[in-house]
């Protein structure tokens, strides 16, 4: 069993540490605010090969690896969490178009998205229930040559700054279940589309909000997939993506853990450095060495993903303890740097804020749970 990265990713993680530190945080406090990420800040991460890497390299990929991706989003989220948002939703947004997409399809639509041109946004949640994606409302209805579109989808990430859209509609009934779920690629800049921006505790940047679709026109020829298969498709990517969350949230947890050690190694009272008390130091071990499992879980599923083996449950693990034990760790980190942590000077509230928004997105911890239940004891663990 081999732990170490080979020299190519080992010259990545460091590549990107160095970006991140550089070019990322310092700036990160100030995108903590109501404003899109700057347009050529995603265009620089394009550049960098970052965005849907896996996606073929005549329509755009870089050819990276799944542990690769899963490095630059453990590497980058020190830096500015909500930056490693990008390459989430273009990595899960390029995987089920390269995988489900017609040749076509991925030649006019993948390319854009590589190279930070097009930032998209996956439609699923919607308002009666995020977690019961099998069971979304947003209709489509299919007139000649296009399907138009009705509904409303929300807590969307990029709503309120994305070019386009992958969003389930409902093209069967709703009696059909995940069956009747088909998958679309829409320009938000369509006549009928609208946008709002929601008022978020963190993660600001991202811009979450809802998308209404008023007879919204789209293209039959930007269906992807078959009538019906949409609801696979997505859950397909998830499978991954959920892996890349964790490392996410632990990259904004060892930088903290990282900037706390070298506050308390400094920092005296009581005629002595603070690292000396245990009441200190043990809860800076405590959090290396959590973070340090949670983290080879999640390189365990990308490491599967890349062999093309079983890791669903794997991953859904991830996606369950890492963003609530990077919670859990940066509170700590906070209250270790006493009252100056409570200031927003110092970046730590911040990362906890934005992390915790992904202890809800994409699968809070019981659905993850019951993930790992099914898959470990069977049909009989199903609640449903």
């Amino acid at each position: 069993m081999e732990f170490a990265l080979n020299p190519d990713q080992k010259l990545l993680q460091e590549t990107l540490r160095d970006f991140a530190m550089r070019e990322l945080l310092p700036a990160y406090a100030e995108r903590d605010s109501d404003s899109d990420l700057p347009p050529e800040l995603i265009r620089k991460l394009g550049a960098l090969g970052l965005l849907a890497p896996m996606v073929p390299p005549e329509h755009g990929g870089s050819g990276l690896d799944y542990v690769s991706l899963g490095i630059a989003h453990e590497e980058l989220s020190r830096g500015d969490f909500n930056v490693s948002y990008v390459l989430l939703l273009s990595a899960l947004v390029g995987a089920i178009m390269a995988r489900n997409a017609d040749e076509r399809q991925r030649a006019e639509i993948l390319p854009a998205i590589c190279r930070g041109e097009t930032v998209p946004a996956l439609g699923l949640t919607e308002p009666g229930g995020g977690s019961d994606a099998a069971h979304v409302k947003l209709a489509a209805r299919r007139d000649g040559d296009s399907y138009v579109l009705n509904g409303e989808k929300t807590s969307i990430s990029f709503a309120a700054s994305a070019n386009t859209v992958l969003v389930m509609a409902r093209t069967g009934t709703l009696e059909q279940g995940a069956r009747g779920v088909s998958a679309f690629y829409a320009d938000l800049a369509s006549p009928g589309v609208s946008r709002t921006r929601f008022r978020d505790l963190g993660s600001r940047a991202i811009g979450r909000g809802q998308i209404f679709f008023d007879s919204v026109r789209v293209p039959a020829s930007m269906r992807i997939g078959a009538e019906g298969a949409g609801f696979v498709q997505v859950m397909q990517g998830f499978d991954f993506s959920r892996a890349l969350i964790g490392l996410m949230c632990i990259g904004a947890a060892e930088q903290s853990v990282e900037e706390t050690c070298r506050y308390v190694a400094e920092r005296e009272a009581f005629g002595a450095s603070l690292a000396r008390f245990e009441g200190v130091s043990f809860p800076l071990a405590e959090a290396a060495v959590r973070l340090r499992a949670a983290r080879l879980l999640c390189y365990e599923a990308l490491w599967l993903k890349d062999r093309g083996e079983p890791h669903g449950w794997i991953s859904a693990g991830a996606k369950w303890l890492a963003p609530e034990l990077s919670a859990q760790v940066l509170h700590q980190c906070l209250l270790l740097h006493g009252h100056l942590g409570f200031s927003l000077d110092l970046p730590h509230q911040q990362r906890m804020r934005d992390v915790i928004g992904l202890e809800i997105g994409d699968g809070t911890a019981q659905i993850m749970k019951t993930l790992v239940a099914r898959e470990i004891i069977g049909k009989s663990a199903r609640p449903y």
